[in-house]
């Protein structure tokens, strides 16, 4: 099986060739299995690297197996590897209404070959085929509409129970990562927490495209807590730019806030002001 993998992982960006707009990845499973191998799983995360700054139309998932087992166990079969890959898109920020199929297939016939290679064969034939399909061409940015500044509300007249969205603080995907653009409007923001010092808030974190309000997984640690790690790193920043720690908590809101739009919008942070008061330094 390690030769196989190692087969596939050179051969894995051919398919970036087909086409000067389709992508098409290809996940390869153990015999009888639909778990994702951890080779493959790393492969895929990968690949979901490469396509998250596409403007994505529409995404295929095919499910496959080998010429062996009975066509409704190889139909079940390639329909679970289908499913698992389809899974994990959503457990990585990746919007599920762009996933137009997620289809098991059954098996795939075995070609003429010579004997030696009917393993390696059959192993490529145990797979998950990813088509995607972005834009062509790239549709044009919707114009938003300007709200006032943050740090200016921030400023002027507030009271517990306020609820800011942290405008243009925006996330990678799958990663409590601020996008670079994002850090000069973070530092405005944290100096003018800094001099408010009567503002106590709790930090809420979101995550977009996730199943059933659960949290996202964080790529960098793999555990399920994305919505957690973004308010922590926003708390983080806050504290080292000299927000006292005592005016401010975080929690993770996992997915049970959808605002309806672009799920970039929905890796976002929030403050909820909890208390305002007269505080001197």
């Amino acid at each position: 099986m390690k030769n196989l993998f190692l087969f596939i992982l050179l051969t894995s960006h051919v398919f970036w060739a087909q086409n000067d707009t389709e992508r098409i990845h290809e996940v390869y499973f153990e015999t009888d299995k639909y778990e994702v191998p951890p080779t493959e799983h790393n492969r895929l995360l990968l690949f979901l690297s490469e396509i998250e700054s596409l403007d994505i139309e529409k995404i295929s998932i095919y499910g496959f197996t080998d010429d062996r087992g009975s066509d409704s166990y190889n139909l079940e079969l390639s329909q679970n590897r289908a499913n698992a890959i389809k899974t994990i898109f959503s457990n990585n920020e990746f919007d599920e209404s762009i996933i137009t199929n997620v289809d098991g297939k059954g098996k795939i016939l075995l070609k003429l070959i010579k004997e030696s290679n009917v393993n390696k064969i059959r192993g490529l034939n145990r797979k998950v085929e990813i088509i995607v399909q972005p834009y062509s061409p790239p549709r044009k940015e919707k114009v938003v509409e300007k709200k006032p500044e943050l740090k200016e509300i921030l400023k002027g007249d507030i009271k517990a129970g306020d609820k800011f969205t942290l405008e243009n603080i925006l996330f990678k995907t799958g990663y409590s990562v601020l996008l670079p653009e994002s850090k000069k409007t973070l530092e405005e923001i944290a100096k003018v927490l800094v001099e408010r010092n009567d503002i106590y808030f709790t930090i809420q974190g979101h995550v977009c495209c996730t199943k059933y309000s659960r949290d996202a997984i964080d790529r960098k640690t793999k555990k399920r807590n994305l919505s957690v790690t973004r308010a922590k790193y926003i708390y983080d920043y806050l504290a080292k730019k000299g927000v006292d720690k005592h005016r401010m908590k975080y929690v993770g809101m996992r997915r049970k806030f959808p605002l309806g739009g672009e799920p970039k919008y929905d890796r976002r942070v929030e403050i909820l002001v909890t208390y305002v008061g007269g505080q001197d330094n």
